[in-house]
């Protein structure tokens, strides 16, 4: 948790102004106020309606239920890779994700920073070692992307790994794929505005200041370096074979809900019903071209 002495005002850019930010002032700005909802050309003026998206939500649970039967009949594997900023809502969303699923079945695997020994391995290897074993579904809460997110925006990697690991990626997962794991890659696109809210909700809330970091203070000032790093990303390792869905994650129902329609429309368990599953929301959800006009 961030040290609240060290945490004072700073200085932002947001859409090309500058702004000041105060975590520690229970008032929230009214331009982050305003437009935490709606920023970043989120289609929707308004959340999703409560009732509407728990009426939704419970066919695609009962979906995710006959999806790991099947796996668990058929020994087949899945792994769900959710990436995103800080506060994007990947936690929330993989415990909408695993509700209902039967917890021998279903690992979610979120990795401390590496050891020592660590350190000196294969970059992929204390991943690999996670991968699921027979009618397994495993997620991962952040994963190898590490090194293509925070890593070189934090000054954690050099620039030459950050270059190889953008080259090796692919080639991972296509081993990942070849062994017959079924690899979704989710990418949680939040918007700065929602950020800093949530951000300030955290702060603000003393049973959830514990989420906030240090790295979060530092990591509020790079947004723009974040944003590079995530379209060199999603260029470069977007693929056939591990294709990146991007989520726009403004609004959290909205998110889970498109997140739990990716990884069933992903997997083809036998007795799929696409009505209950329903369709993914095409302004919602897409691949990085289409979400973001990142060319593959």
């Amino acid at each position: 948790m961030a040290d609240e002495a060290a945490i004072g005002p700073v200085e932002l850019t947001v859409r090309g102004r500058k702004r000041v930010f105060d975590i520690r002032d229970p008032k929230l700005p009214g331009w982050v106020d305003d437009n935490d909802l709606t920023a970043d050309d989120f289609p929707y003026k308004d959340k999703m309606d409560d009732d509407a998206f728990e009426a939704e939500m419970h066919r695609c649970q009962l979906e995710i239920v006959k999806m790991l039967g099947w796996m668990a009949e058929t020994g087949e594997r899945a792994v769900v890779v959710f990436e995103g900023r800080d506060a994007a809502g990947k936690g929330g969303t993989i415990a909408a994700l695993r509700e209902n699923m039967n917890p021998r079945q279903a690992r979610n695997v979120a990795l401390p920073k590496p050891t020592d020994a660590e350190r000196k391995q294969w970059y992929f290897q204390r991943y690999a070692s996670h991968m699921p074993t027979a009618g397994e579904l495993v997620t991962f809460d952040r994963s190898w992307y590490n090194r293509a997110g925070v890593e070189p925006v934090m000054g954690f990697c050099t620039p030459e790994q950050h270059k190889r690991f953008l080259a090796d990626a692919p080639e991972f997962e296509e081993l990942i794929t070849r062994e017959g794991i079924h690899l979704i890659k989710l990418w949680l696109n939040i918007a700065q505005e929602t950020q800093l809210k949530r951000f300030h909700d955290r702060w603000q809330d003393p049973l959830k200041r514990w989420k906030f970091s240090p790295i979060d203070v530092k990591g509020m000032t790079l947004w723009d370096a974040y944003s590079d790093a995530r379209d060199l990303m999603l260029q470069k390792t977007h693929s056939k074979h591990a294709p990146w869905t991007v989520i726009r994650a403004n609004d959290k129902r909205r998110l889970r809900l498109a997140a739990v329609r990716a990884v069933l429309a992903a997997v083809p368990y036998a007795g799929k019903d696409d009505k209950a599953v329903g369709t993914q929301d095409k302004a919602i959800a897409g691949s990085p071209k289409a979400i973001l006009g990142i060319q593959d």
